[in-house]
């Protein structure tokens, strides 16, 4: 975003006016994105390395910006950091999709943000790019044939309006339930069999209901956890809260992907940089207090 700003300020005193300001400036910021595109992208926890079945061993944390992280549903618009971030305030966007959009060249990605998620027409997003409308929709039309690739076949919003508002709270609800009595049995009942769990900035992620199963039973309910619902990504997350033999801390942020019903994914983020973007305490209270 400092490069945006920077760019954007200091191409202001070369504006001509020969274009409306408005074109100008997304031209100028998009510029800077399609610079920033070289940078690597950044890695879901299947991307870093193979699943592990040892729960003994989840790896040092690999720090740095190289892990897609969650966003929080309820950042103030002003907040958000770019137009990507922006995108991720829209129903129809989840971590799986934001995922997906790492994979495409810089060009794509561009033009699938100045079109589906700024609302610019062709002509629009060919005058910001310099180039001509028709490589506009073609650069279109193979951004969606690859995000089709990488993208499961139904969004997360399309399962949880399946669900419905009783459905997905009984979801919760029972997620918390077990999670809270480290009740792995009522938990594996929630999961897909070909769930799977991540943790980044640790590198270990587990596959599969029974390796996930045996990671919560030998690793993750070593100690008492409290479970806070929020939302992220626009899908079901959990800020969780891990007693440290004194206190419950918070520890992680848990988001829920869905598929048919179950839990496909859970990816929990635990990098505490990272947890502080969320608004919500750093400790728990319980609700009567």
């Amino acid at each position: 975003m400092l490069i945006l700003v920077e760019d954007s300020a200091e191409a202001l005193v070369r504006f001509e006016g020969r274009s409306s300001l408005r074109t100008w400036l997304f031209r100028v910021a998009t510029n800077a994105c399609l610079r920033l595109s070289s940078r690597p992208r950044r890695m879901l926890s299947f991307d870093h390395g193979p699943a592990r079945s040892d729960t003994g061993d989840l790896g040092e944390p690999v720090t740095g910006p190289v892990w897609l992280e969650p966003w929080p549903d309820d950042l103030p618009a002003e907040e958000e950091p770019d137009p990507a971030a922006a995108y991720l305030r829209r129903e129809s966007v989840e971590l799986a999709f934001v995922a997906a959009l790492q994979h495409l060249p810089g060009t794509q990605r561009a033009v699938l943000i100045l079109r589906e998620v700024l609302g610019f027409t062709a002509a629009e997003v060919a005058e910001i790019l310099d180039t001509t409308p028709a490589s506009v929709n073609s650069a279109m039309q193979r951004a969606r044939a690859a995000l089709e690739q990488r993208v499961p076949r139904r969004t997360q919003q399309a399962e949880l309006a399946a669900l419905g508002s009783g459905g997905r709270r009984a979801l919760v609800d029972a997620f918390v339930t077990a999670w809270q009595r480290a009740d792995v049995p009522a938990l594996l009942e929630l999961l897909a069999e070909d769930a799977r769990f991540t943790m980044p900035p640790l590198p270990a992620w587990f596959d599969g209901r029974e390796d996930v199963g045996r990671f919560l039973a030998e690793r993750m309910f070593a100690t008492p956890w409290r479970l806070v619902p929020i939302a992220a990504n626009g899908q079901p997350a959990f800020a969780c809260y891990q007693h440290d033999g004194e206190r419950f801390r918070l520890g992680a942020v848990n988001v829920l992907s869905l598929r048919d019903g179950r839990i496909s994914w859970i990816a929990g983020f635990v990098d505490p940089q990272l947890l502080r973007r969320f608004s919500v305490p750093m400790e728990f209270s319980p609700p009567d207090r």
